[in-house]
């Protein structure tokens, strides 16, 4: 994987393979979508790649739905803020300024880590065998594995 830092010191990855790809939508999926380097219009692919991966059953789908739901609501937030270090059509140059920016950016991903969380714990209860596994191995937080 090729590791490069955007305008905002952004880390973005670029993988070299089919398998580098997997892993990253499979990160999208609960965190930074464009930070990683794909843009969060490809939260349907997404969707539909972890649902297979997890072998998603009739049973699950009531759970499935409710994660879905909060996958797309997260997306539509995260594009609703304002793009880099730009407020009202200026750059922000003042140190308070910036960090006033980065909260707002955090309270909003916290809030849709909390979100995610709450939708997520009853799908992963209903998981058994190797779709829990996958979940484990390849579904991370916004913050890396944990």
């Amino acid at each position: 994987m090729k590791m490069t830092m955007d305008q905002m010191g952004s880390m973005t990855i670029q993988p070299d393979d089919q398998a580098g790809m997997m892993s990253i939508m499979h990160r999208m999926m609960v965190g930074q979508p464009a930070a990683l380097g794909l843009p969060p219009e490809h939260i349907e692919g997404r969707i539909a790649l972890v649902k297979t991966e997890l072998i998603i059953t009739d049973a699950q789908m009531l759970h499935w739905n409710a994660l879905e739901d909060v996958l797309r609501t997260n997306v539509k937030a995260h594009q609703g803020m304002p793009g880099g270090m730009m407020a009202h059509g200026r750059i922000l140059s003042s140190w308070p300024e910036r960090m006033t920016f980065q909260q707002k950016v955090l309270w909003s991903r916290l809030g849709s880590l909390e979100a995610l969380e709450t939708a997520a714990k009853p799908l992963y209860a209903a998981l058994v065998g190797e779709p829990r596994t996958r979940a484990d191995q390849r579904l991370v937080s916004p913050m890396g594995t944990m």
